[in-house]
């Protein structure tokens, strides 16, 4: 083994957390080494999630709102669709933020080295590629190495038209027919977009219901858009197999309440899940703790069972989303150089970017439900805000649940257009403690969707004026 070399500390993945925590360690005066397995650094998100699907979804969007205007006057003809320009796009804007952060890194003098990266011991690393290896030895590390699709057993292994969310964004062609196994965010967001280029999409979902984590009533606007888009969407449903008949192409063997039914598709997305990548870092080697279902372990300074070895991000566990692996890279970044951080966030805000949106952050109602938390609740209805009804996205709503003795903010929920640009509001409130009146009294702009926020802590103080409400009986 070559080129043996010591950082003071290493970061294995160079996605949100990777690259963030090894950012803030060298702004620390630390050493740093990034190691990545791909070529181009910013993980999954930047790569093959985040940042192509938002693009992608944008397009759908526009092609929706455009074709919305013939109901008001203004008509288009039917948009013309040019894969190849939209696949040119979407890798224009991943190349422009992959030199983005190869500049910061260079700026900061962050070392990268491509490879897989295994650990040796509990401070060393070998890092391989193409039949080549070095070790490298650390005072510190930082497991950034995030998560991978989940397989659905009983699929066909390595068949082109079987597709996984990152196969699935390199859109490759429009297929005429699409099953997208899973009802979750990713299958829903690329239902959409398929949809909107072409495809008649099916959903499959094991669950009674799409997104099982969000509020019914929060999912509700989009499932009844997704019934006009989507050619059939099956919940409480199984996929017992997918095949391919050598005559009539690829099938999937479908169960639910009605029995067992058999059909044929252009291609199948599997999208029902996540796993943690710690399988792939030899941490056998280490004394590192994982626990059942292979995330490490770690407590709020980020920091695994091993005193000088911390993990960030997907590989810790829910929630998977890149702005909480943000945040736990700094906080394990500035633990290693002695500053007194610790990862304590109140609320860590969720969004789904399918067309209307759907966001929410804290408690969810029906969290508050099973556990016995006694709320009250604003919830504010967009058909009577005149903003929701000039941009025609009068089916949205914003809520907010506020505890019953304190009136301090738990939670807020809002479905609608830019529900995920406005959620962080109520995150701050969260973070913040403020209550019912903080909220309403705060001066929101006129006319906006965001003043609907202010709306629904109005009506739990019972000042509101945009809604007529039985008026309360105050002690």
């Amino acid at each position: 083994m070559k080129n043996n070399k010591h950082a003071d500390v290493v970061v294995i993945g160079s996605g949100p957390g990777g690259y963030a925590s090894a950012f803030r360690a060298a702004d620390l005066g630390k050493n740093v080494v990034m190691i990545d397995r791909d070529e181009e650094l910013g993980g999954v998100c930047l790569n093959r999630g985040c940042i192509p699907s938002k693009a992608l979804l944008h397009i759908s969007k526009v092609i929706h709102e455009a074709s919305s205007l013939t109901s008001v006057g203004v008509s288009f003809s039917k948009p013309k669709i040019n894969l190849e320009r939209i696949r040119d796009h979407k890798n224009q804007i991943i190349s422009k933020m992959n030199s983005g952060i190869c500049q910061l890194a260079r700026t900061r003098k962050v070392e990268i080295i491509q490879g897989n990266a295994s650990f040796e011991s509990d401070n060393q690393i070998k890092i391989s590629l193409r039949g080549k290896t070095k070790i490298i030895s650390f005072d510190h590390c930082i497991i950034a190495a995030g998560s991978s699709s989940t397989s659905l057993p009983g699929a066909p292994d390595n068949d082109p038209d079987v597709l996984s969310s990152r196969t699935a964004l390199e859109l490759e062609s429009i297929p005429s027919s699409l099953l997208i196994v899973g009802g979750g965010i990713i299958g829903l967001e690329l239902g959409q977009v398929y949809s909107s280029l072409g495809s008649k999409v099916s959903i499959v979902e094991f669950l009674p219901h799409l997104i099982s984590g969000a509020d019914r009533d929060l999912v509700k606007p989009l499932q009844k858009r997704l019934k006009s888009e989507f050619h059939e969407i099956m919940v409480s449903s199984k996929v017992k197999e997918i095949n391919r008949d050598d005559s009539k192409g690829l099938f999937a063997i479908i169960e639910n309440d009605s029995g067992i039914r058999k059909e044929f598709y252009k291609k199948v997305l599997i999208a029902i899940g996540r796993k943690p990548n710690s399988d792939l870092l030899g941490l056998d080697n280490t004394s590192v703790k994982i626990d059942e279902k292979g995330f490490i372990i770690t407590d709020v300074y980020k920091r695994t069972s091993v005193h000088n070895i911390f993990a960030i991000g997907d590989i810790t566990g829910n929630p998977l989303l890149a702005h909480k692996a943000t945040h736990e890279g700094k906080v394990a970044a500035e633990v290693i150089c002695g500053l007194p951080a610790a990862f304590d966030a109140r609320a860590i805000p969720n969004v789904i970017y399918t067309d209307p949106e759907i966001a929410w952050t804290g408690l969810t109602e029906t969290d508050a439900i099973k556990q016995g938390i006694k709320y009250e609740k604003g919830d504010f209805p967009w058909v009577a805000s005149g903003r929701a009804q000039a941009v025609g996205t009068t089916q949205g709503k914003t809520k907010i649940l506020f505890d019953q003795e304190t009136k301090k903010i738990l939670g807020l929920g809002m479905v609608g257009s830019g529900a995920g640009d406005m959620i962080s509001e109520g995150t701050l409130a969260i973070e913040m403690g403020a209550d019912a009146e903080d909220i309403g009294l705060t001066v929101h702009p006129h006319p906006t969707l965001s003043e609907t926020v202010g709306l629904a802590a109005e009506i739990v103080e019972g000042s509101v004026t945009d809604l007529y409400l039985p008026r309360k009986e105050r002690l």
